[in-house]
């Protein structure tokens, strides 16, 4: 009897001294499987992205990653049920410039999760640079043609996107903006049906992600124009950023960064986050993300919610300035 009261005070003792002792608690997590909630469906873009970093960062820390899906209009679900999460280091949120900065500036009170208040930012996972694209019988191969056209025709030219409020919907109003043209936003239910559109004719204009368009711009079924990324891309390097082409501030990219909830100790922030960078900077896993048309990039904590808020204050002028409404 005696042992086991020794047995159970040393247990005790074990607990209270990871309690208060953060850099204890940071060495012997994670001791549980780690919950990544993604919300996106299985099989598309983000989710491939989400497990391919996932299961290295798993191979690091010695526990698994369980993906969740809990696909939802804006992200919601998703976002709502991992800032609800107990803030452990067991619950992360795989976001999205469209699931947090965006919604933010679209929705503003609205919103049922504060991007910027209900989470800690990990680090960033992955960039995916946005480009240009238009249906060869517009016969622009350049911004400087389109712009022109644009001008010498407004209100004539039309663009897709995946709808209202999405990344590419506002990545050309602000091409609108800064060019001062006028062109007519045509909204789609998914990437599937624009594309359509666009090989069609039907549409002249779309941003769209590097994985998607760049097949049909070698064969030739699409012209591209500009790349929207702070850099060239290597998946196109021929092709200008916008910056280059006179318009700076304009980056428009598409990316993903590990999020934990409120009040998760700062050394299991700093454990994935060294976690996140390295399994990123795997070779193997940048020749896997780069098949998806996916740069692999990884940052601070600091950087990460940087990025998070100058997203915010560039779509919310964009979207007042537009006069957007969010459906």
């Amino acid at each position: 009897m005696k042992a086991s009261w020794n047995m159970l005070r040393a247990v005790l003792a074990a607990g209270v001294v990871f309690a208060h002792n953060p850099v204890a608690l940071a060495q012997a997590y994670p001791t549980k499987p780690v919950h990544l909630i993604v919300n996106y469906t299985p099989g598309g873009p983000a989710d491939l992205v989400a497990r391919t970093a996932g299961t290295k960062m798993g191979e690091i820390l010695g526990q698994s990653f369980v993906i969740d899906n809990m696909p939802s209009a804006n992200g919601a679900i998703g976002s709502v049920a991992a800032a609800r999460s107990a803030p452990d280091g067991y619950t992360l949120l795989f976001a999205s410039a469209g699931h947090t900065s965006i919604v933010a500036a679209l929705y503003r009170e609205r919103l049922p999760f504060d991007p910027f208040n209900d989470f800690l930012p990990v680090g960033m996972i992955d960039e995916s640079p946005q480009i240009i694209v238009a249906h060869p019988s517009l016969n622009v191969h350049s911004i400087d043609e389109l712009v022109k056209l644009a001008k010498a025709k407004p209100g004539q030219l039309n663009f897709g996107s995946v709808g209202v409020g999405s990344g590419n919907h506002l990545g050309l109003e602000l091409l609108k903006v800064m060019a001062h043209i006028d062109m007519v936003h045509v909204p789609y239910k998914g990437t599937a049906p624009v594309m359509q559109d666009l090989l069609a004719g039907r549409v002249h204009l779309m941003l769209n992600g590097m994985a998607t368009v760049v097949p049909y711009i070698k064969s030739g079924k699409l012209v591209a124009l500009a790349v929207g990324s702070r850099k060239r891309s290597p998946a196109a390097p021929d092709v200008p950023t916008m910056i280059e082409l006179g318009y700076p501030g304009f980056e428009v990219s598409s990316w993903h960064a590990l999020l934990a909830p409120l009040k998760t100790p700062a050394p299991i922030i700093a454990r994935l986050n060294t976690a996140a960078n390295q399994a990123v900077s795997d070779p193997q896993i940048v020749k896997a993300l780069a098949a998806q048309g996916v740069e692999a990039e990884g940052s601070t904590p600091e950087f990460a919610g940087k990025v998070m808020r100058e997203e915010y204050e560039r779509w919310r002028k964009v979207i007042a300035e537009a006069k957007i409404v969010a459906e």
